[in-house]
């Protein structure tokens, strides 16, 4: 268990402060406060960097607001790249800082309406910035407008997404099937548009162990024990990602990007591209997982035994695979093939994420293998992808 405790550690060490989570949880979540400057100290914006300036807002307001972080990461990353290609392709070229800030404001403000003012200084707070010497001429204001302009198409693309619209139906009956409680189910990103899968279900993984064997009676007695035993560490592992892992959340995966990104000197331009494979890779797992979800129907742990106790509560929709595993494989893949030297550290990070719904008392050790392959699948994917070949005209 050590090396869960120190890979805790390490993410919470790639935040910046902490503060207490919401009531329903016990462990402190991190957090990455909107950047300030003083006025004697401006920061220098190839220092700190447009993307991951407005990342940093981003996921400061989800821990405020409700909201979809997969879909507001998505689209927000998805702007930023959008405005930055149409910046370099623009002439005279403006500044792809400001491209980037003028689509990130636009985004965040349809997400976050009642920030919209906030979320306006947050740009005039960037014009600020002392600008690198060779741009002191460039046109901060053309290139906003720009990206503004862009983040306005992406978000008409976003409306026709499909999120949440289809209605995956009531669960078979019988043994080994999710038992639902009658109360809404949730439809995450099931039969939504994909960005890059050629289907819904490119990926789909093979059935779990069927139900009543020794295979599964094994899995099942696994999350009994840990349920019996479950340490200190195996508690604020599963609460920690619960709180910020997507759905409700993306501020861990996001705060360790940025942390990447600044240490290894990521230019804007290729930030952006980073941010939106990572998170088009996050939205395409979604839209497997929950396919593969409602294919399968399968049965939650605390539905079979009734004495697994759950720390977390248990979420409703069925349980294979592991949603927390197909994004922590998405995404931590798609960081592991840009930042290869950080591999094993991501890898480690992306399994901490998964076991830590194994730790809650809520999903099965083959829901989180099955997660992270299909999660990972979809990087591979993902990175290999022409992201120009992406049309969000009409």
């Amino acid at each position: 268990m050590r090396t869960h405790s120190k890979l805790l550690l390490v993410t919470l060490a790639a935040t910046i402060g902490t503060t207490a989570c919401s009531e329903s949880s016990a462990v402190n979540s991190p957090v990455s406060p909107p950047i300030t400057a003083a006025a004697d100290a401006a920061p220098k914006f190839w220092d700190v960097g447009a993307s991951t300036y407005w990342q940093d807002r981003a996921t400061a307001l989800t821990r405020t607001r409700t909201t979809s972080a997969a879909r507001l990461y998505t689209y927000l990353a998805m702007a930023q790249y959008r405005a930055a290609k149409s910046a370099e392709l623009m002439l005279p070229h403006p500044p792809i800082s400001s491209a980037i800030g003028g689509a990130s404001v636009v985004v965040l403000k349809q997400f976050f309406p009642l920030d919209a003012a906030a979320i306006e200084a947050g740009l005039a707070e960037q014009k600020a910035w002392a600008p690198w010497p060779g741009a002191k001429h460039e046109d901060f204001d053309a290139g906003e407008a720009l990206g503004r302009a862009v983040a306005a198409q992406v978000l008409l693309f976003a409306t026709t997404d499909r999120v949440g619209l289809a209605n995956p139906g009531t669960p078979p009956l019988g043994a080994g099937y999710w038992v639902w409680s009658g109360g809404p189910i949730v439809r995450g990103q099931y039969q939504a548009r994909p960005l890059f899968l050629d289907s819904q279900n490119e990926f789909l993984p093979g059935p779990p162990p069927a139900f009543g064997s020794p295979a599964y009676l094994a899995a099942l007695a696994e999350v009994r024990h840990i349920s019996d035993t479950r340490t200190a560490e195996q508690l604020a592992i599963a609460q920690f990602w619960h709180v910020n892992q997507a759905p409700s959340s993306g501020a861990a995966i996001s705060d360790i990007a940025v942390e990447l990104i600044r240490s290894h000197h990521v230019g804007d331009a290729k930030a952006a591209e980073l941010f939106f494979r990572m998170y088009a890779a996050q939205f395409d797992a979604s839209i497997g997982c929950f396919n593969a979800k409602y294919h399968y129907w399968f049965i939650r742990p605390p539905q079979a035994d009734p004495l697994i106790t759950l720390p977390l509560g248990l979420p409703a929709h069925p349980s294979y695979p592991s949603a927390h595993s197909c994004v922590s494989g998405a995404l931590n893949g798609v960081l592991a093939a840009s930042f290869p030297d950080e591999a094993r550290r991501l890898d480690a990070i992306a399994i901490e994420a998964s076991l830590s719904r194994l730790y809650g008392g809520i999903h099965y050790r083959f829901d989180m293998e099955a997660g992270l392959a299909l999660g990972r699948n979809v990087a591979r994917k993902v990175m290999a992808a022409d992201l120009s070949s992406l049309s969000i005209t009409p």
